[in-house]
Formats: structure tokens, sequence, C-alpha cells
């Protein structure tokens, strides 16, 4: 048993020392929480909460889901601004949208996201999602070394999500999560809220948001005498069109309890359409720096998006130093 819970605190202090460089580094529960899961999102190095423009926003900035002006029914007239003149632009989103994430994370842990959409009426949507962390097999050994098989060792959050907007510009969405963990045969559960707000400015070309995330409590330890505080943090975010520039630049400031504060900052090209280059790079980089000639990648991100139709397949690709690199790859339809 020994072997074991030594083994379960080296997993979990593995884990959240990625993400975590202030005195209380390592405390938090539940530390798959804070890695992201969207491709999109990633690519811009996590600066998303601001701009939260598709279903990617369930996991980063539920508010995002109906920030954009739709109707289910008709397409919508509305308006936006451009060369100094309002312009009538229809938009339609199908009601149903779904999302499918897979990352390979740092020493193989495998990392996947499933996200479904429904749009209840043309100012509200409701949403369901599971994230889910592998983190492989283990060998088991007694105190004197025996081995003893192997073990596995599992995290996952299953959400329910709904999003109101309130008028053309403001919107808000809240997350309740179910969080369970499991190493061999110990477990733990909890439960949190994430709580997103948006607002698009009248020039269509601006927006600003916050998300708390992860607001919550562990219900049960791995040990009966221990538990945990989860990786709450307050992130908020500036997204803007440039005009007469096919480019949009994000920012993002993250307030976490568990690590130093950090900055994020991305951007996507849309020259190309429907083919979308991103690129992204976030102060957080410096927690992954060890000496190295790789140092410099840290915190850099790059990667792209292709739509089709109503498919959308995004790629992303996150240097972490010696750490490694992190590839997620994200496919979306609308139906």
């Amino acid at each position: 048993m020994k072997n074991i819970v030594a083994l379960l605190t080296a997993l979990l202090s593995l884990n959240a020392s990625a993400y975590a460089s202030g005195s209380d580094a390592g405390k938090s529960a539940y530390s798959f929480l804070k890695i992201g899961v969207s491709a999109k999102s990633q690519a811009m190095a996590g600066a998303y909460v601001g701009l939260a423009d598709d279903i990617s926003s369930l996991y980063d900035n539920p508010a995002g889901l109906t920030a954009i002006v739709y109707n289910i029914k008709a397409p919508l007239d509305y308006m936006y601004e451009e060369e100094e003149e309002y312009t009538a632009k229809q938009i339609v989103i199908k009601p149903n949208r779904f999302i499918a994430s897979y990352m390979n994370y740092i020493i193989d842990f495998q990392s996947g996201y499933l996200g479904y959409v429904r749009a209840i009426n043309d100012l509200s949507s409701f949403g369901v999602s599971i994230q889910y962390q592998d983190y492989g097999s283990f060998d088991k050994l007694d105190e004197f070394g025996e081995n003893m098989g192997t073990f596995g060792a599992f995290d996952m959050a299953l959400g329910l999500t709904y999003s109101k907007r309130f008028n053309r510009g403001f919107s808000i969405g809240l997350t309740g999560k179910l969080i369970m963990a499991k190493i061999d045969s110990l477990t733990s559960d909890g439960m949190a809220v994430d709580i997103g707000g948006l607002y698009r400015f009248g020039d269509g070309r601006t927006s600003i948001g916050v998300a708390l995330k992860n607001l919550g409590t562990e219900l049960k330890g791995f040990t009966k005498s221990h538990k945990d505080p989860l990786p709450f943090l307050i992130d908020g975010g500036f997204s803007h069109s440039l005009r007469g520039m096919p480019l949009t630049v994000n920012a993002d400031l993250t307030v976490p309890t568990d690590s130093d504060i950090y900055l994020s900052v991305g951007g996507q090209f849309d020259s190309f359409a429907p083919l979308f280059l991103r690129l992204g790079w976030t102060s957080k980089g410096k927690d992954y720096k060890t000496g190295s000639g790789k140092d410099f990648w840290g915190g850099f991100a790059a990667g792209f998006g292709y739509y089709f139709q109503d498919y959308k397949i995004d790629y992303s690709y996150s240097s972490m130093a010696d750490l490694g690199n992190v590839h997620r790859v994200s496919i979306g339809v609308d139906f």
C-alpha cells in the first residue's frame, strides 16, 4: 500500500508540475482539468477566452456557445461594421454541434475530449462533454520490491453546460462537472463549476470574455484523512479582428490559485480561408525551461484549421521545451 500511495503522489505531482511554479505548485487535485483540449485554442497558446467563437468554447468559455447571433429556423441578418459602413450579413449556425479531440501528452499520457451542443432556441444552448486522461500501465511492487503485477490510472470529468444570450452582445454560460480519478483500487471524486461571460462589441470585430474555472471541492480523497483543493483559476481575455487585415489577435491573462499569473497571446490568419493559420505564445513557458538549448521554444504554439462545409479539422503543436512536444487534433461537425 505504501508503494501505491508513493506512486500516486509521484504521478499527480508530475502532471501538476508542468503547470505550476509558485509556492502552491502541485497542491491541487485533478490537475488534468488545466490541460487545454481544443486544438484551435491551443494553437494560439490558449488565448481563446475572449474569442470563444465555436464549439471549442464548451471547454474554454461556455458563454461562447450563444455569443454569435443566430436563429436555428432561418438565417438572421446581423450588422457589422466594415469600412465605416454597416452591411447585412447572413449567419446560419446549425442546431447541433459536435467536437472530438485527441492529445498525446508528455510521457505518452493519452487524453481525449468529446463535446456535443444543442441549440434550444436562438438565445440558449445546452451541452454535454467528457474529458478523459489515461496514464497507462505501471508495475506494482510490494515493500520488498517484489513484482505484484500491474495497475492503471485515469482521470475523468463529465460536464453539463447551459449558455444563454441576453442581448445582441452579451452571453453567459455555466458548466457543472462531476470529476473522478482512479489509481489501482484507490478512487477520488469531486465536483466543480465553470462560469463564463462574453461581450461582443457593436463593431463586430471586438470581444472580451472572462471564465472562472474549476470552482468546487474534492468530495472524497484517495485517503479518508486528506483532501486537496481544486485548480481554480480566473481567465480574462480580449479579441480583436484588425480592420482591413485578415488577422484576429487574442490575449488572455490567467490567475491560477496554484501557480504564478501568466499571459497568453495568439492570432489567427484568415487569408487562405477555408484554411486558417494560427500562432501563439504563453509566458507559462518559463516553467518548462531547464537551461538547455530547447528553452527558447518553451511556450510557443502553432497550428492550423481546415473547414469544409459542415466539417472542421484543427491541429496544434505546443512546445514544452525539454519536457517534450504536445500534438492535438480536433474534429468538429455541425448538423
